[in-house]
């Protein structure tokens, strides 16, 4: 069985001259972690976060902090984000072509490992390291930006990784991120995802925050 459903709201859609208390008004609204995007301008086209905004986002939250590393050759980053206080690092497939010795690293580093497919990328790519992380993250948008729209395409993806997990890793979580909503947020929990991340349509609804996380647990049939 899945494990239950968590929402991880995206602080690169926050009001970063705000970020503080954009932080504590996600975790007062029931976010169950905060997803951090990091981006270094070669991987993907955007240039984001580092350690200094992992290292202030410790300071405004008790919450798991959810860091994706959309970056080459994570492996010599993983030691500075956890000590500034990532709990999750999730690294691509795309990127590590020792993925098993990364993950090994993240979990002996003290964080808990996670590994990203993004959509062109096979279930079929993570199988083998399925018995060793407590993560999977499906990228439901390409990587590099916010704001943009769910490829559902990448519905069956999902479903697959469950059935895998069923067998290799029975408490797996798999995470979906891009363009997650009320509206898409009940196709990817029916398919097998149990953590949602969300950027825009928490923190850019008009409804404000605290309705915003309602609704989307809400759909998530929570």
């Amino acid at each position: 069985m899945a494990p239950g459903i968590r929402i991880a709201p995206s602080i690169l859609a926050a009001d970063f001259t705000r970020l503080g208390e954009q932080i504590a008004e996600v975790e007062a609204a029931g976010a169950d972690q905060i997803h951090i995007d990091v981006m270094d301008g070669r991987f993907v086209p955007n240039i984001t976060m580092g350690p200094l905004v992992v290292q202030a986002a410790r300071r405004a939250t008790r919450l798991p902090l959810d860091v994706h590393l959309m970056i080459v050759e994570p492996e010599r980053h993983i030691p500075a984000f956890v000590e500034v206080g990532a709990n999750i690092i999730s690294v691509h497939v795309e990127t590590c072509p020792h993925l098993h010795r990364t993950v090994q690293q993240i979990r002996e580093a003290g964080a808990s490992p996670s590994v990203v497919l993004n959509p062109h990328s096979p279930a079929v790519l993570v199988q083998e390291i399925l018995p060793f992380v407590d993560m999977v993250l499906v990228m439901t948008v390409n990587p590099g930006f916010g704001g943009q729209a769910f490829i559902p395409e990448t519905l069956p993806k999902i479903r697959e990784l469950r059935r895998l997990s069923a067998t290799l890793n029975p408490t797996l979580h798999i995470q979906v991120d891009g363009g997650i909503d009320p509206h898409t947020a009940p196709q990817v929990v029916a398919h097998g995802a149990n953590v949602l991340v969300a950027g825009t349509s928490i923190f850019g609804a008009e409804s404000g925050i605290g309705a915003a996380m309602a609704a989307l647990r809400s759909a998530a049939g929570q």
